[in-house]
């Protein structure tokens, strides 16, 4: 019987896989559908998608990137990500008219695609199924239709970051399943609808960055699932409701930067899963509540800058357990700072009561701090050093600092609250020392003298300073991004700054990253990085990380406050995910990035094609072109598209990350800075006719320039191009001399010199060969011992993006290459400079070889220099070279580049 049990249960497991293993197959069959199809073939017509991510002949649920398909039908279209053919960008424009005919179409994420043009009525007429509209950063205009309101099925909507116009439609209250809605960063007016109060499924409201009005309905209060509120950048006004107290798994809300007034109503003690509160640049006034912030003890972000708060610092939201920021700036709070109690958190990151009416001694603070802002109060006293070696003091009443207020200023403050103040500064400079005028007869004509040439000199200076400025500014980003207010040539970010940790992701406690981990054992780990160990981990709900585990004993608190200041400024898809942090711990710091599933390029160059064979599969070429854009494009962002420009500082095979499908993001940013130096050196340098060799800084330590990661990524491509691996990484004296063997054999007349070096496991075509010799080409240019005649990031960009027009001349007689005038001029301006000879440079080191005799070259393309763990060129120590080896190619910023598809 027993036996007979058995074999049923057994028999019901298998039918039960059988099921499982139909549907599994069910979602990877071909396309059925006749008319799908052909609307799939009128998308990639009139989005001038192109062909080799959309191609023709294949079949669209099996070949064609972002097509989801099930059963046979389309569900899902994602364009996030794909590029428009040449043709396609010069006509682009919200043409979808073909998704109409796709009747089961669930999610349609446009996310980065360029769709110019407003969102069609039929939108909300046709797509009846449709679940997920994602048109984030599509340049998308006009209002949003009222037809939305028909898409009942919808649960995800995303608007955000376009220009969109006039008010939000009141039919979108009938989307009852929508949990996300974000309209956030667009010109929306009108006031908030009342409507929401309907959509009590919503756990994300995003409203902010618009012009919207009005008082904060109180009906956002029955929204008792939202986890994520915000409502900041607006011009909202009157006070903050009551019932947003009633969100009771509320976790982060931000109101900033409003026209709020009124008090902090205590109700808000309600929303006691809160961690980030938000609401700084308002005019909130009134005291903050000792009751309301003893409620909301898991608060880890509390910003209140910039409002008219008065009265005394709540001890409760002082001592909070989980804090982690807390910033009151700009307030008129007073009196004394309360004690840190030995409960309260060892380590505070960041802690701002800068710009208030704060007394008395800081012998009260107990613990260390990341940063801490005290400056603009009238704390007086001595400081005390081993709490507050990270301290902003300026403008106080305290002894023994600098740029203090006055005594008198002090005095002045203290006795109109009835306090004796017992401070002095030094903050006054002592009297000037008389000069007898009459003691030498002769001493007024030297003064004269010696007046006047310094007069001439600060003049010339101000000349100077004046031409630069007036060049600087106006550089502004191309998308709008201002990466931070240091100034180009500043050092790297120091700890001080402030971060905006809203914008830095989730923030981990420690006991999530411990499981998430398996306790960080030996068995994740990924590697030992030079600025922390990194370990993959995998967190609640199956989610994919690296973990990034800092020992601050061993490592500088500057290094990882110097990539969490740059991730809260910087954004860009070709810079890998930045998920979150964890800074719980005294000695040890977590920074949680997405999880690349190919690793880096040192991994997946060559990889082993199963567990069992150790043989090894090579990158193909296609491949290793598509990653060498993708990682010029995230280089052409922080050296142009920033302001001021950044630099990587540590280029090479392992910091260049590759998702799933072979896209790139870059990694290794702990050591990420601003450009050195002016960036508009070449005029002083022509002006004062000053040498321009040195890439040493002022205190002889290695610079950070653009032309440094140029010559880095110089050594990615030759790695990508002859598959020796570790070039990028290391610049020993075995590598500059393979080095010195290699180069000879790019030439810009000689295509078939470089198949002596090109990695024997590519197979390339005659076509194909002519990409790698650009490449190759390109890869020597950056290579240039001079560092001021390296190309510019972006020209290396355009010259990856089209290979062939480095290599080809269009006006040459030869058979295999083009005569098409119409580009010649232009091709000419860009790539010209590209094909300059290098057979007097570049040479074998042996007197003749079989291809053409070369004279040696006088000097190496190496470099002695090293960097930052990446074996960068840093250094100008180079012999000097009878010629140029490749200048950059001519700015022609007035052309528009052509593009091949």
């Amino acid at each position: 019987m027993a036996d007979r049990w058995w074999s049923t249960v057994e028999l019901l497991a298998l039918a039960l896989i059988i099921l499982l293993f139909q549907s599994g197959l069910g979602q990877l069959e071909p396309l059925k559908n006749r008319t799908e199809r052909a609307a799939l073939l009128d998308l990639r017509s009139s989005l001038g998608l192109r062909a080799k991510d959309w191609p023709k002949k294949a079949d669209p649920c099996l070949v064609w990137i972002g097509v989801q398909c099930q059963n046979g039908h389309v569900v899902g279209i994602n364009l996030s990500g794909l590029r428009r053919s040449r043709v396609g960008r010069i006509n682009a424009q919200f043409s979808v008219d073909a998704l109409a005919n796709l009747t089961l179409l669930a999610s349609f994420n446009g996310s980065g695609f360029l769709l110019p043009g407003s969102i069609p009525d039929w939108f909300g007429e046709r797509l009846h199924w449709l679940q997920v509209l994602d048109l984030r950063s599509c340049s998308v205009i006009g209002p949003i239709p009222s037809s939305l309101g028909n898409l009942t099925t919808l649960n995800s909507l995303y608007l955000s970051k376009n220009s969109l116009t006039s008010i939000i439609p009141p039919s979108l209250g009938q989307l009852l399943n929508l949990s996300v809605f974000d309209l956030s960063q667009n010109m929306l007016t009108g006031s908030i609808p009342s409507f929401f109060s309907a959509l009590t499924n919503l756990t994300l409201l995003d409203l902010s960055s618009n012009f919207l009005s009005g008082p904060i309905p109180t009906v956002l209060g029955a929204l008792t699932g939202l986890r994520f509120l915000n409502l900041s950048s607006n011009s909202l006004s009157a006070g903050i409701p009551a019932q947003l107290g009633d969100l009771s798994s509320l976790l982060d809300l931000d109101l900033g930067s409003n026209s709020l007034s009124g008090t902090l109503p205590p109700d808000l003690g309600g929303m006691r899963s809160l961690q980030k509160m938000s609401l700084g640049k308002n005019f909130l006034t009134g005291s903050l509540p000792n009751a309301l912030f003893s409620a909301l003890v898991r608060l880890q972000f509390v910003v209140l800058s910039h409002n008219n708060f008065s009265g005394a610092l709540p001890d409760s939201l002082w001592s909070m357990p989980e804090l982690q920021l807390l910033d009151v700036s700009g307030n008129n709070l007073t009196g004394i700072l309360p004690n840190r109690s030995s409960n309260a958190n060892a380590t505070l990151p960041v802690f701002n009561v800068s710009d208030n009416q704060f007394y008395g001694t800081l012998t009260s603070l107990v613990g260390s701090f990341s940063l801490i802002d005290l400056s603009d109060n009238y704390f007086e006293g001595s400081v005390p050093v081993d709490t507050l070696s990270n301290a902003s003091l300026a403008n106080n009443c305290l002894q023994n600092e600098s740029n203090q207020r006055s005594s008198k200023d002090c005095s002045l403050f203290y006795m109109e609250r009835g306090l004796n103040f017992g401070g002095s500064n030094t903050s006054q400079s002592p009297p000037p020392v008389p000069v007898d005028t009459h003691k030498n007869g002769n001493l007024a004509p030297i003064l004269g003298g010696v007046f006047g040439g310094l007069g001439f000199i600060v003049l010339l200076v101000l000349v100077l300073a004046l031409i630069l400025c007036r060049r600087g500014n106006g550089v502004s980003d191309q998308r709008g991004i201002e990466v931070g207010p240091v100034p180009a040539g500043s050092s790297p970010s120091p700890p001080g700054i402030a971060i905006n940790f809203s914008s830095l992701g989730d923030a981990y406690t420690y006991e999530q990253l411990l499981q998430a981990t398996s306790d960080f054992n030996d068995s994740n780990l990924i590697k030992n990085g030079h600025s922390g160990d990194l370990f993959q981990g995998v967190l609640d709900g199956g989610i994919p990380v690296v973990v990034k585990r800092i020992d601050v004993s061993s490592i500088k608190k500057e290094s990882y406050m110097r990539e969490l200041d740059f991730f809260s400024r910087v954004s860009h898809p070709r810079l890998v995910p930045l998920l979150g942090h964890c800074l719980e711990p005294e000695n040890e710091k977590f920074l949680v990035y997405k999880y690349m599933p190919n690793k880096d390029l040192s991994n997946s160059l060559y990889r082993k094609t199963n567990l069992e064979d150790d043989s090894l599969q090579s990158l193909d070429w296609i491949k290793r072109l598509k990653i060498a854009i993708g990682a010029a494009e995230g280089l052409s962002y922080l050296h142009h598209e920033c302001n001021p420009p950044i630099v990587h500082r540590d280029v090479q095979a392992s910091s260049i990350l590759l998702d799933d499908k072979f896209e790139v993001r870059l990694g290794s940013l702990s050591e990420v800075c601003n450009q050195e130096g002016d960036t508009h050196q070449n005029v002083i340098t022509r002006l004062l006719r000053l040498p321009q060799n040195s890439e040493q800084g002022l205190s002889g330590s290695p610079s950070a320039t653009w032309a440094s990661d140029v010559y880095c990524f110089g050594k990615v491509l030759l790695e990508l191009v002859t598959g020796k691996l570790g070039i990028s990484a290391s610049d020993d004296a075995s590598m500059k001399e393979w080095l010195e063997q290699t180069l000879p054999y790019i030439s810009v007349h000689e295509k078939e010199l470089v198949t002596k070096i090109v990695d024997p496991s590519l197979i390339v075509d005659d076509d194909l060969l002519e990409e790698v010799w650009a490449m190759a080409i390109v890869a020597m240019s950056c290579l240039n011992p001079k560092p001021s005649k390296r190309p510019l990031m972006r020209h290396i960009l355009k010259a990856l993006e089209n290979p062939l027009k480095v290599v080809r001349e269009e006006n040459s007689n030869s058979a295999r290459l083009r005569t098409t005038s119409s580009r010649g001029s232009w091709n000419a301006s860009l790539f010209g400079s590209w094909r300059h000879s290098s057979s007097d440079i570049t040479v074998i080191p042996s007197a003749s070889r079989e291809g053409g005799n070369v004279r040696r070259q006088s000097g190496t393309a190496g470099s002695n220099g090293s960097g930052q763990g990446s074996g960068c060129d840093l250094s100008s120590s180079h012999k000097r070279l009878s010629k140029e080896i490749f200048p950059e190619p001519d700015d022609v910023r007035n052309v528009e580049r052509p593009d091949e598809d």
